[in-house]
């Protein structure tokens, strides 16, 4: 069976192994009015040996499926040609890529099935060029389908081996909740790890990329240069533009939109955070903050096409009725609408940063004469500090990661200004760029991408420390 229904089946084998070590505790208890002579509860024991029938067996499958493919394309090597197994890495991918094409084609899949039931010889029924190619895609369907019936019953057998050992070993005195808790505590540790080196996996990649960037680039010339234009020629006969690569007018232009959406979306997110939590009646707050939030759920292409459409158009036609000179994507309407779309990332967290605040700061502040309005100020938001940093930081976070509105609204155009009237872009919208379509990873263009991504990586992380510093001298007083 295929990855999918053998992991239903895990699921049920699962839910079945709980009843059963359930019972099984019960029965080693002398039945249901004996469970108290057990050291711990029947539930306990049923978790645990659900723990012990799904983890290793799920372990089993993703360690499977993760060298499935890779040992049966290394199976499949072995019993091609020589001259096949000769070729280069890259052209013996693509021959293993057309194999896995033929074998798994609607169009061959019954002529396949013909030829290896019925023992039709190839030269009948393919053409001298494809008897190697239909040979091996018959190997290929082979060894998938031993693959799959291994994987089936290896993981089978853990997890029902896995059951019956277990439940020899129940007793009156078994401590199944402390062995639960220890498989529970590896999770957790395991989980841990996992983010822990997915991030220093990412810091890596992209580190390691970069320097081989800087290799063919001046670091200095990439952090100070004014002139971004990565076009280089690719071959030396070529006409083509030697390419420069000063990133700041990218970062300029991020800076700027993210400044022009900051505007916007927090001093109208922190007076929504401030009404929704103090002056709103419990009635219109349980419906206007799932209103507000949807903002949060509309796909950014939207707002892109809103942007590009409606508040564009807008403020072009306002501003050069004031003989202003607009460009037709400005970095103001991405601006704007940008704003609008994190609105609901200050509100909604700093509504529940301020209501977190302990009513008896509130409570006091009242009653030593301070008026509402004045225990807001002076009391509430002080308090909430922590919360209203984290959520603008978010919302900066947000801001600075966007795409798409800055690709329909703001332009693709890196030009170093101030003026939000102008047409701008940003660092995100020229990683994607230097990414798109067939690219050589070994040429500046390319390799540019990953110097942008590992600079907005450090201006992020210098964001978040600043942030953080803020949270704990608040922290500390308000505590």
């Amino acid at each position: 069976m295929n990855s999918s229904l053998l992991f239903v089946v895990l699921i049920g084998l699962t839910l079945f192994s709980y009843w059963f070590g359930l019972k099984r505790s019960l029965k080693v208890a002398g039945g249901p009015e004996h469970k108290k002579d057990l050291t711990c509860l029947p539930e306990q024991f049923g978790l645990l040996t659900a723990m012990v029938c799904g983890l290793p067996a799920l372990i089993t499958l993703l360690i499977f499926n993760s060298a499935e493919q890779l040992v049966v394309e290394q199976l499949l090597t072995l019993t091609l040609p020589a001259k096949i197994q000769a070729l280069s890495s890259i052209d013996l991918g693509l021959y293993l890529n057309n194999i896995s094409s033929i074998a798994y084609s609607e169009t061959t899949q019954s002529l396949l099935k013909i030829i290896a039931t019925q023992g039709i010889e190839l030269q009948t029924t393919a053409s001298t060029v494809l008897q190697e190619q239909y040979k091996a895609a018959l190997t290929l369907q082979t060894l998938n389908q031993q693959a799959t019936w291994l994987k089936t019953a290896l993981v089978l057998i853990i997890a029902v081996v896995s059951i019956i050992v277990l439940v020899r070993k129940f007793s009156l005195t078994y401590k199944a909740r402390q062995k639960s808790e220890t498989i529970i505590r590896a999770l957790l540790v395991a989980s841990s790890a996992i983010a822990i080196l997915t991030t220093l996996g990412i810091v890596v990649s992209v580190l390691f990329e970069s320097i081989h960037f800087f290799k063919s680039v001046s670091p200095v010339e990439f952090m100070f240069g004014t002139q971004w234009s990565p076009q280089t020629a690719m071959r030396v006969d070529q006409v083509g533009g030697s390419g420069t690569f000063g990133a700041v007018p990218l970062f300029a232009g991020t800076m700027l939109i993210t400044f022009i959406a900051m505007i916007l979306a927090v001093p109208v997110g922190l007076m929504i955070a401030i009404y929704l939590s103090q002056y709103a009646s419990p009635r219109l707050r349980s419906i206007a903050k799932p209103m507000l939030e949807v903002l949060a759920g509309i796909p950014t292409v939207v707002y892109g096409f809103f942007a590009a459409l409606t508040v564009a158009p807008v403020i072009r036609s306002v501003d050069e009725s004031f003989g202003l000179s607009v460009a037709s994507e400005s970095a103001l309407a991405a601006g704007l609408v940008m704003g609008t779309m994190i609105i609901p990332f200050v509100s909604s967290l700093s509504e529940d940063a301020i209501s977190a605040v302990p009513k008896s700061l509130k409570e006091a502040s009242l009653g030593m004469g301070a008026t509402h309005s004045e225990t807001v100020v002076n009391v509430l938001l002080p308090a909430a500090l922590p919360g209203i940093v984290g959520a603008i930081l978010l919302a900066v976070s947000r801001a600075i990661g966007e795409t798409m509105i800055v690709v329909m609204a703001a332009g693709m155009a890196a030009n170093l200004t101030a003026n939000p009237l102008d047409s701008v872009t940003t660092v995100t919208v020229q990683i994607v760029t230097l990414l798109t379509g067939d690219q050589e990873f070994d040429s500046p263009k390319t390799l540019a991408a990953f110097a942008l991504g590992l600079m907005l990586f450090i201006t992020t992380l210098g964001l978040n420390v600043l942030a953080l510093k803020v949270v704990r001298k608040y922290r500390e007083q308000y505590d």
